[in-house]
């Protein structure tokens, strides 16, 4: 079956403008910035005529970030720019080559959603970029990023008849650019990574947010299959049992903790059946994001909003701990500290336990 996205128009749009990424040494950083600025350091929606306002009042271009690496809805005639995975972490944490890595997957992933006056395109505004990364980064080059070059990226856009414009030059050289910037050498690693697990969130916040845009129907049960369509496999680096095994159980983690309201403590309240009285208090004394963690698998780690650590702990079984653990975070304490209480539990229990209910508590 044809997905949809593989018949829409390539157009290169403002990318071929001259951002100003600065020194390779920085990153993303400017990216970073120009989130913080825009949405006033809160993990809020934000008018996009304020965003903007906001950025060029810093002195600072928000054409780029604004129309390719963030999400955009349109309510009651407002133009909006979500707070989604990819601003909750430029808003909570400092710039790192996690966060480079997490917006590059954002650029590649193209979907930025719509805006008033928006060209149909701009829904998907890089798919040259998308289609680049899963047909010759993932698959012909196997992530050996060191093959990628300006050319290569120009002969690849200009030989697809979906594109549409006359050269390539300057889209190639900035992408090729980009894809430096972005902590391209980290999507080798096969192994469950935190800006691994951040990319999966932020890949179902912005495949509902399409699909709700589209009018289309959504599922729970095929959020899965969303990602596989997507490319999400392909984006996001080389592909894993580990990193397979470890989407289901984040799956679970997103749904239990509100999909796209988990910034929203209405919502969140609704879910955990809390009194928005308790939650503010419970954020109110420290609103700093938490971690949860999947004892099956230590390296599935994922930070949260604050109010979504009952979700996360009594709907999806993670444990849960202050961000602050993250910089000094022991994999093995973490182990022994669970495998201590299953033994515990197996000691409270009767001493005729089935094989099958001692597996059971080994999983959970």
């Amino acid at each position: 079956m044809t997905n949809r996205t593989d018949t829409l128009e390539w157009h290169p749009g403002s990318f071929t403008k001259n951002f100003g990424w600065g020194a390779k040494a920085k990153g993303l950083s400017e990216l970073h910035s120009i989130i913080r600025i825009g949405f006033d350091n809160e993990t809020a929606d934000v008018s996009r005529y304020l965003f903007r306002q906001r950025v060029k009042k810093a002195g600072k271009i928000d054409y780029i970030p604004i129309n390719f690496f963030l999400y955009n809805e349109s309510r009651n005639g407002i133009d909006t720019v979500v707070a989604d995975e990819l601003v909750f972490n430029a808003i909570n944490f400092r710039h790192s080559a996690y966060f480079d890595a997490l917006a590059l997957f954002a650029f590649n992933l193209s979907i930025a959603g719509q805006w008033k006056g928006s060209k149909p395109y701009q829904l998907r505004p890089a798919l040259w970029a998308h289609y680049f990364v899963r047909n010759i980064i993932a698959n012909e080059y196997n992530w050996d990023y060191r093959k990628i070059n300006s050319n290569i990226i120009e002969s690849f856009v200009l030989g697809d008849i979906r594109y549409r414009a006359k050269t390539a030059r300057k889209l190639a050289t900035n992408f090729n650019y980009l894809l430096q910037l972005g902590n391209l050498a980290a999507y080798k690693d096969k192994k469950v990574t935190r800006w691994w697990v951040d990319c999966l969130f932020l890949a179902l916040d912005r495949i509902l947010a399409l699909r709700e845009l589209e009018n289309r129907s959504v599922n729970k049960s095929n959020y899965t299959d969303y990602l596989l369509t997507s490319g999400f496999h392909e984006l996001a680096g080389r592909r894993s049992i580990d990193k397979d095994l470890a989407a289901r159980h984040l799956i679970d983690l997103y749904i239990a903790c509100g999909e796209r309201g988990r910034f929203s403590r209405e919502h969140v309240a609704e879910l955990a059946r809390t009194s928005m009285a308790q939650l503010q208090a419970y954020a109110a004394n420290d609103p700093s994001p938490i971690v949860a963690v999947h004892a099956s698998n230590p390296s599935i780690m994922k930070t949260l909003p604050r109010i979504c650590a009952m979700l996360a702990r009594y709907v999806a079984g993670y444990e849960t701990m202050d961000s602050d653990v993250l910089e000094q975070f022991d994999v093995l304490q973490f182990v022994k500290e669970h495998l201590d209480k299953i033994i515990r539990n197996i000691g409270d229990r009767q001493p005729n336990m089935t094989a099958e209910e001692v597996m059971k508590l080994m999983r959970d």
